[in-house]
């Protein structure tokens, strides 16, 4: 499920911004999306300058930017910690976010966690007072039937996400399926994503509750950066 995009110029201010806080020496989450690519480059180009830098990547796409921009990489269990990982998000209310837009919301949960600060980066369109974005859950296919009537039974309406430009599914780098799962407005993201978890043959879930430390939202005229 692909959500309204900002302006480049805003995705790529919040982008930078959060890439300016890595200092030398750090392990870097490297999320996913095209306003966390915008961080990437930026590490790039901070690397050529002499930063000394290894990021985790979350897919196979910020992996393959990262290699592109020169960013060396290590994986999740060869690193003693993470000391930042700087990431997307399809909608945040204060430090709860909704993520897997681009599927790869299983891997990002477990870098995103594991790293001792997490900067989420968007444009304002991904701003909400209370999150109502669509949770994409990511289900083993043999799942796909009883996961979705598991949502049901919680209240959502499933949908199983197509690919663009070939026929079937998506598949995430798992292997997996994905569902998004419209619940309207959800007033208690931790009660969710506690029954989301609960499903049998469900890998991961979208909902990322209390985890963010701080939101760099890109503008226009420059960043506003939100601490919780």
């Amino acid at each position: 499920m692909k959500t309204s995009d900002g302006s480049d110029a805003a995705k790529r201010a919040a982008g930078e911004s959060a890439a300016e806080a890595v200092d030398d020496g750090a392990v870097v989450g490297l999320g996913t999306g095209s306003t966390a690519a915008h961080a990437i480059r930026e590490l790039g180009r901070r690397v050529d300058a002499g930063l000394d830098v290894r990021g985790v990547p979350t897919s196979y796409q910020s992996r393959a930017l990262a290699l592109e921009v020169g960013v060396p990489l290590t994986a999740l269990d060869a690193a003693e910690s993470v000391d930042l990982a700087i990431d997307g998000a399809d909608q945040f209310s204060g430090p709860h976010l909704v993520k897997g837009g681009g599927a790869a919301h299983a891997r990002e949960k477990l870098v995103d966690a594991a790293a001792d600060r997490l900067l989420v980066v968007a444009d304002p369109s991904k701003a909400a007072d209370r999150l109502d974005h669509p949770v994409p859950v990511e289900v083993l296919p043999d799942a796909r039937t009883t996961a979705a009537d598991a949502v049901r039974a919680l209240g959502g309406t499933p949908e199983l996400r197509a690919a663009e430009r070939k026929d079937g599914p998506v598949v995430t780098d798992n292997g997996n399926l994905v569902l998004d799962c419209d619940f309207g407005e959800i007033p208690r993201p931790a009660d969710l994503a506690a029954d989301l978890a609960g499903i049998p043959g469900a890998v991961e879930h979208g909902l990322f509750v209390g985890i963010a430390d701080a939101v760099h939202v890109g503008t226009e005229s420059g960043v506003d950066v939100r601490t919780f």
